[in-house]
């Protein structure tokens, strides 16, 4: 069993960036939702409120956060902390502190996207704070995270989107790719939803080991292509997954499963890194 993708997303909601490796921190991988966009409020916007953000692209060079979109020239953001006073930015309902980027950010997101971006300005998270996980999955334990929904990972396996997105073509729907899910790790699995049984999964080594917490409920982000930010079937894949019914013991449509970094942050997870995975029922 062994890992097949990684994948960073530095902003929010915007494009994620497909690595062969990364370092496994506590908060999550490396550079993973470091940045959020927030509106007037200090309130966190994502692809549900813009799908249009999903044409965004973003890239890391050694000094920069770099954003690109067809309309405008590539805007680059020095990745040394900007200077300012902290702002409180809310994450769901979590209140997070955060500094603010330039306002060249902003005047960049309405060229990009239009008047819809209007208002919208970027923040990053301040590593001083600590966003402590929901306690009741941890099983007496801690985590936090950056400005991820509610977890440092999210973890999903090729053999579940095979049996999706067999049920979507069944019911006369096009298939979709795993980009739809934005999962942070994807492992190869000739197992349908064998995720929801796995307690945790370690390198084949002992590299590093993360706990699988709790099952992933999806929203109507998976329904925009992560590429042209277009709604092909607004009713899917929520409805096809409900369906399925993967989580009898749960409400709505689920995919994928939150996780955290049970040993050794700092080290490094790649893909190719065989994953040994230890039951539930174990």
């Amino acid at each position: 069993m062994q890992i097949t993708q990684l994948t960073i997303y530095p902003v929010k909601s915007l494009k994620g960036i497909n690595v062969d490796h990364s370092e496994l921190q506590e908060h999550g991988l490396a550079w993973d939702r470091r940045w959020m966009l927030v509106d007037a409020h200090q309130r966190f916007i994502t692809q549900r409120q813009l799908p249009a953000l999903a044409t965004i692209e973003v890239a890391l060079t050694d000094e920069h956060l770099v954003l690109s979109h067809p309309r405008v020239e590539s805007l680059h953001i020095p990745l040394a902390e900007p200077e300012g006073n902290l702002r409180l930015v809310s994450v769901w309902n979590d209140h997070c502190k955060a500094l603010p980027e330039s306002e060249s950010v902003t005047h960049w997101l309405v060229a990009a996207l239009g008047e819809q971006a209007q208002g919208l300005s970027l923040v990053r998270f301040a590593t001083e704070f600590t966003r402590a996980v929901e306690e009741d999955f941890l099983e007496g334990g801690a985590a936090h995270t950056y400005f991820a929904d509610g977890y440092p990972f999210l973890i999903t396996t090729t053999g579940s989107l095979d049996a999706l997105n067999q049920a979507l073509v069944a019911g006369g729907n096009a298939p979709i790719p795993m980009n739809r899910f934005r999962p942070n790790i994807v492992i190869a699995s000739d197992e349908a939803w064998a995720e929801d049984c796995w307690a945790s999964v370690s390198e084949q080594n002992g590299t590093f080991q993360l706990a699988l917490r709790k099952p992933c409920k999806r929203c109507k982000i998976t329904a925009i292509d992560q590429h042209t930010a277009a709604v092909p079937a607004p009713a899917e894949p929520l409805k096809t997954l409900i369906e399925l019914n993967t989580q009898p013991s749960l409400k709505g449509a689920h995919f994928g499963q939150n996780a955290t970094l049970l040993s050794d942050a700092g080290s490094i997870i790649r893909v190719g890194d065989t994953l040994v995975p230890e039951s539930r029922d174990a």
